[in-house]
């Protein structure tokens, strides 16, 4: 059932034990969701963990905890959790075990494609799961630590591509500001997360970014991201999150697209766009979804037969 925010809170008060889940290949904003909940519920008493199918990037490892991760949920966990997981299956391996839990199950995000899976749910179009955290924070009468308090700026500072995106609003600030005042370290996430990178990352960055594809007239931008490519410039592929916000950078590109080789013939497709299509409908025509002007999808075939069919989607989606 859908419920607000404050009758989430009230159903979050009576949980004993919790497991938090956060969906595969993870980024700042389900990371620090999973985290900032988990030390809100267990401020209140709750003994809970935050799990994840995906091995966690090492660039999240400049906060403490995140070692703590674990891949399953463990066996006396009463309430299952998801955040910032438009659906069961982006929970990846992990997706049936949620599922078909005979316990309370939560899920509480901010994606406009969410299927409102769960026992008691919460979607609200915001900037970052991590925004809605903040305000549960204080329905939860949780005083949040430094710590607790980056994990969510951390959130927040990822979705937003650190406050840069069309999705910030007075309200994402404002919570950012909240924040800070309770030690929050603003420059210190902004390093982790958008400046530091490894030689590997900036070799394979270079070398994507110089074959960048246009089409319909520089308006379409596709990069792609091989396993070759990642072999040999010594880089994983957590190490592209953010390379998809260059194209869009460009003068003239309306739509990003960013694929990235998961195994053969398989991509994960990330769009974005600066507000002339809809990519969460673009996404949703391959089973996939997110915003209006971010979202994902997976796609199966040779690189150019993926390119040619996405080419094809976004310019039936593309308003000028």
């Amino acid at each position: 059932m859908t419920l607000t925010l404050k009758e989430i809170a009230e159903e979050l008060k009576k949980v004993r034990s919790a497991a938090v889940f956060c969906h595969m290949r993870p980024d700042g904003d389900a990371l620090g969701a999973a985290m900032g909940l988990a030390w809100m519920l267990g401020q209140r008493g709750a003994k809970c963990s935050v799990v994840c199918e995906s091995d966690i990037p090492a660039k999240f490892g400049f906060l403490e905890g995140m070692d703590s991760i674990l891949k399953e949920p463990p066996a006396d966990a009463e309430t299952y959790i998801a955040v910032d997981s438009s659906d069961e299956h982006r929970l990846g391996a992990l997706c049936e075990t949620f599922a078909k839990a005979k316990k309370p199950k939560f899920n509480i995000d901010h994606h406009i494609s969410n299927t409102r899976y769960g026992d008691y749910c919460f979607v609200e179009d915001r900037a970052a799961t991590c925004e809605i955290m903040v305000e549960l924070a204080d329905l939860l009468g949780a005083e949040l630590s430094p710590l607790a308090s980056n994990y969510l700026l951390m959130g927040l500072s990822s979705d937003t591509g650190n406050f840069a995106h069309k999705n910030v609003t007075e309200s994402t600030f404002l919570a950012a500001a909240k924040l800070v005042s309770r030690g929050a370290d603003i420059n210190t996430i902004q390093y982790n997360m958008f400046k530091k990178q490894s030689a590997a990352r900036a070799l394979l960055f270079g070398r994507t970014m110089s074959n960048i594809r246009y089409f319909e007239d520089g308006k379409i931008a596709f990069i792609s991201v091989l396993a070759e490519q990642l072999k040999s410039c010594g880089a994983t592929s957590d190490m592209t999150e953010g390379f998809i916000d260059f194209p869009l950078s460009v003068e003239g590109v309306e739509v990003a697209v960013c694929l990235l080789e998961t195994g053969k013939e398989k991509f994960k497709v990330s769009l974005r766009s600066k507000g002339k299509a809809d990519v969460n409908a673009v996404a949703a025509v391959y089973g996939g979804g997110g915003h209006i002007l971010a979202s994902g999808c997976m796609l199966t075939g040779c690189l150019e037969e993926v390119i040619d069919k996405l080419r094809y989607t976004v310019k039936q989606h593309l308003v000028l």
